[in-house]
């Protein structure tokens, strides 16, 4: 019974530190690091909605239920680890002192909600006991820390994000973008744009692998996504610098360095499978030549000069679109984001593990032993 009695404390003790280490990890830790139990929970409040939400319900119904979603997630992850906690204690109670699981159950309770209902006896109980409600607290306290830096890089995010709506419609649209600013004359101010979304892209790669969480958080709006906000301004760049006659723009260059660079490092987050260093034409990309000749037609119209060589501003295009084109579509089948033009409109909008394994495979990508299987 002795023996019995000390694997168990220390089992308990070993739920306790893994369940301190899950908080530090997605709360205080600074950078990109998952936490298997996070990404657990992640994955099976994940799987409860999916199926609340109906895989052939209209896309009303699945955005007014996934919106929940990141909120629901990130109190159930809050739950876990107070039931991890209360679990690995009882088990320290019931090695350490002579009382029955029950008591131990009780004991624990009591002390991390700090309600005194039960006191433990000896002064390794009450250290316990001590001891526990400083570590209810301390999870407490994180969590209510963690929120408004949450939701403060929630805000700026969106705010970016509703903006864009001004200059690229909604759903927006990269070849809607640069045909409004020719259609006012204004192409030089497309200057400031690449400016503000670099800055824009370099917060959502600090912010979305920071906190998690902030990826599966919904705009305001059922038609918005940062998602496919990303896709669009990437796209009107690429359209820009590879198929426009006007004076070449560095900062566009940069701006598209930036965005393939922040989405690479979320889906890197997530584990999810894409070509390291793809290239055109070995590897194709998903806008096919007549969706961008159509493009430059409407370009054309809206008084944009274009390059005389529409071979060689395809091959740039594409050049340019097969760095973020894989991880562009997966974040857009993982966020389940609503359809726009050359993003999500192709992305694979029901994404699970087995779904994984073959992408992977079709994309010739070797996923690592403990790959992601998708939150």
């Amino acid at each position: 019974m002795l023996v019995a009695r000390v694997v168990v404390f220390a089992a308990g003790v070993l739920v306790v530190v893994g369940t301190l280490g899950s908080a530090l990890r997605t709360v205080v830790l600074p950078r990109g690091v998952p936490s298997s139990l996070a990404r657990t929970v992640f994955i099976l409040m994940r799987k409860a909605f999916r199926i609340r939400a109906g895989r052939h319900s209209s896309y009303e119904r699945r955005d007014r239920v996934m919106a929940l979603y990141g909120p629901s997630a990130l109190f159930g992850l809050l739950a876990t680890w107070v039931l991890a906690v209360i679990i690995g204690y009882e088990g320290m109670y019931w090695g350490l002192t002579d009382v029955s699981i029950r008591s131990a159950f009780q004991l624990s309770g009591s002390a991390i909600f700090t309600l005194g209902i039960e006191r433990p006896t000896g002064l390794g109980g009450e250290a316990l006991a001590f001891s526990e409600a400083a570590l209810g607290l301390v999870l407490l306290a994180l969590l209510i820390t963690y929120l408004p830096s949450l939701y403060g890089a929630f805000s700026r995010r969106e705010a970016a994000v509703t903006a864009l709506e001004v200059r690229a419609g909604a759903p927006p649209s990269g070849v809607e973008m640069i045909e409004r600013y020719f259609r006012l004359e204004r192409p030089e101010k497309l200057n400031e744009v690449w400016t503000r979304w670099e800055d824009w892209f370099v917060e959502i790669e600090e912010t979305h692998t920071s906190f998690g969480a902030l990826t599966f958080f919904r705009s305001p709006q059922p038609d918005h996504s940062w998602v496919t906000a990303a896709g669009a301004v990437l796209d009107g760049a690429s359209l820009l610098v590879s198929s426009i006659d006007i004076p070449h723009d560095v900062q566009a260059d940069i701006c598209i360095r930036a965005g393939y660079l922040a989405l690479r490092r979320i889906t890197d987050f997530f584990r999810i499978p894409y070509h390291r260093d793809p290239h055109f034409p070995d590897h194709p990309i998903s806008v096919r030549r007549e969706e961008f000749d159509a493009a430059l037609d409407r370009l054309a119209l809206a008084g944009a000069p274009l390059k005389p060589d529409r071979d060689r501003a395809w091959q740039d295009f594409a050049g340019w679109r097969v760095n973020y084109d894989d991880v562009l579509l997966s974040l857009a089948g993982l966020t389940m984001a609503p359809i726009a033009p050359w993003s999500s409109d192709r992305s694979l909008q029901d994404w699970s593990p087995p779904l994984i394994r073959r992408v992977a495979k079709l994309r010739g990508v070797a996923l690592p032993s403990h790959s992601f299987e998708r939150a």
